[in-house]
């Protein structure tokens, strides 16, 4: 039976099988190091599921860069940080044309992903303005269930965010890709993950959270930011992650998991924890 109404057809079928096999596996657990393991294994599940659906498929959304699936199974490194250009990105307007002059895409009618890139620029804009934050960089930073705090990641903008566009072209180029069309124009601002050492403790916090038999819905949704903020993958993070918490909720809280917000994954990367990490409270 499919339990997860907030994803497409395909992911429900995976959350489904997810939630089964974290069922299992817990039910199977005899320890603390069980029950995590059993989190993590079914996390590793969803995460092949999106490599193969990858696999299976030709194209992305919007235009720019050559799709490579093999980016879905490959981890973030020190060196290869992800950068995701949030405020107005042209190529995501349908029918969008390059103009070589403004290294923007133009023209075109507005998409629902449009829209959202342009609302989070500005909810960014409005967080630099409010945190009295005057350079280029806006830290992130998380706060862990045990009261440890780590840097999450950041938020960039002016000519730290251009430079970074120049430094994404000149990263694709090497592998061979075609930048000469890749959107570094305009006024970019981007969000960075965060260092994989970091990541890897907001990881593992995330899951040791998911394991606790005990687990309510705001450790839940904490549970959750935490996983957005942990990307593993150079593509595809999100989508596991979706599809993932959805999955645990439903083996964890059943009926009274947090519903997922169609904007999870912008909410975590641009609003800050206090209120990404609250939004169960009021999803809509």
């Amino acid at each position: 039976m499919d339990v997860i109404p907030y994803l497409p057809a395909d992911a429900q079928t995976a959350a489904t099988t997810a939630r089964d096999s974290l069922l299992k596996r817990l039910a199977a657990a005899r320890n603390p190091a069980e029950r995590q393991a059993a989190v993590r294994a079914a996390y590793r599940e969803v995460a092949a599921w999106r490599y193969e659906l990858a696999a299976r498929s030709t194209t992305r959304l919007g235009a720019g860069i050559a799709y490579s699936a093999e980016r879905f199974r490959t981890p973030i490194t020190a060196n290869t940080t992800n950068f995701d250009r949030i405020g107005p990105v042209g190529r995501l307007r349908d029918g969008a044309k390059w103009d070589a002059s403004s290294r923007t895409y133009r023209g075109g009618k507005a998409t629902p992903a449009y829209d959202a890139m342009v609302a989070y620029g500005e909810a960014a804009a409005l967080r630099f303005a409010a945190e009295g934050i005057e350079g280029d960089v806006l830290q992130n930073w998380v706060d862990l269930p045990d009261g440890r705090r780590v840097a999450g990641n950041r938020i960039i903008r002016g000519e730290a965010a251009r430079a970074i566009g120049t430094g994404l072209a000149a990263r694709i180029a090497a592998r061979g890709l075609d930048a000469s069309q890749m959107e570094t124009g305009g006024e970019p601002m981007y969000t960075a993950t965060p260092a994989p050492t970091d990541s890897d403790t907001i990881f593992a916090a995330a899951l040791e959270t998911l394991a606790d038999p005990d687990i309510t819905p705001g450790a839940f949704a904490t549970a959750r930011y935490l996983l957005f903020q942990a990307p593993q993958t150079k593509k595809g993070s999100d989508a596991v992650n979706r599809t993932f918490t959805v999955a645990a909720g439903a083996a964890l809280l059943g009926q009274s998991a947090p519903a997922l917000p169609a904007d999870i994954d912008l909410r975590c990367y641009v609003l800050g924890q206090d209120v990404a990490a609250a939004a169960y409270l009021n999803n809509h």
